[in-house]
């Protein structure tokens, strides 16, 4: 094994905590649904996707800088995340069942996806795409810089208004008792509902930050499940900062692991360390 040069090294970890980022981004919104709603909610990749197609529709076809689709996507994606919470209550949908549920709806969209757009290849050209400086040597794209920061900045907001604010702690108490909460005059139905558009929002949010950085292909929806479970079972159900550390650690492991090994050895890691909480911590997950 030749070791790489410092440069490279560092240029991938760098690489590998931007990677992390998106991964903590995309997972925000699921860990949430999946440790306060108790829903595993599989249609929130296709939410990014949809997401990020539409931000592509909206800035080749309709010539709209993708800033501007943050502020136009997420209320319209909070929408249907209140839409689909109203129908999964309504029909008394279980945790198990809410997996299966949401994969039939992850596959409508990748189906609509395609009827739409076709399966091809897809890349936002705008002029963020060239933004970049250098640091020591160290290219630092600035779409990869922003989205880590927008997902820190998210992650801190939402925990501290979990943490601070009496909503937040009232959807922790309708999480951790429902019943109970409710007794103590939670609105347990406006709260899901609430919560629910929250996550789809944020689904919203990174998929404009996807679409902004990488190519959109249908297919790739699935390739992200796997990893992004990974980060949120390793940072905690519910946790606000829990996905995007574990998001990060994820990216820089896989990053160096394809520097020093190959880029096949990515997945190996990421599940390694899953397997490993699951066997040796498995009160976390």
């Amino acid at each position: 094994m030749t070791l790489p040069s410092l440069n490279l090294l560092a240029q991938s970890i760098l690489s590998g905590i931007f990677l992390g980022g998106m991964y903590g981004l995309i997972g925000l919104g699921l860990g949430l649904s999946w440790g306060l709603l108790r829903q595993i909610n599989l249609a929130h990749f296709g939410y990014v996707f949809l997401s990020g197609y539409l931000c592509y529709q909206m800035t080749q076809y309709w010539g709209m800088d993708p800033l501007l689709a943050l502020l136009i996507l997420p209320p319209i994606f909070f929408g249907i995340g209140v839409v689909q919470q109203w129908a999964l209550a309504r029909f008394r949908i279980t945790p198990f069942n809410s997996l299966l549920v949401t994969f039939g709806l992850t596959v409508m969209i990748e189906s609509l996806i395609q009827w739409i757009w076709t399966a091809d290849f897809r890349k936002m050209q705008t002029h963020y795409n060239e933004l970049k400086f250098s640091v020591g040597g160290i290219f630092v794209p600035i779409p990869e810089l922003f989205t880590l920061l927008l997902a820190v900045g998210l992650a801190f907001a939402i925990w501290a208004a979990m943490r601070f604010t009496d909503l937040g702690k009232a959807m922790r108490a309708m999480a951790e008792d429902a019943p109970i909460a409710a007794a103590f005059g939670i609105n347990e139905r406006g709260l899901s509902l609430l919560l629910s558009g929250l996550c789809v929002a944020l689904a919203a949010v990174a998929g404009i930050c996807f679409a902004v950085i990488f190519t959109l292909t249908p297919t790739q929806i699935f390739s992200w499940v796997g990893v992004v479970f990974a980060a949120v079972m390793l940072g905690g159900l519910g946790s606000a900062l829990g996905p995007l550390v574990a998001g990060i650690i994820i990216g820089v492991s896989e990053a160096i692991a394809m520097v020093l090994f190959a880029p096949s050895w990515a997945p190996i890691v990421s599940f390694s360390l899953l397997i490993m909480m699951l066997l040796f911590r498995p009160g976390r997950a």
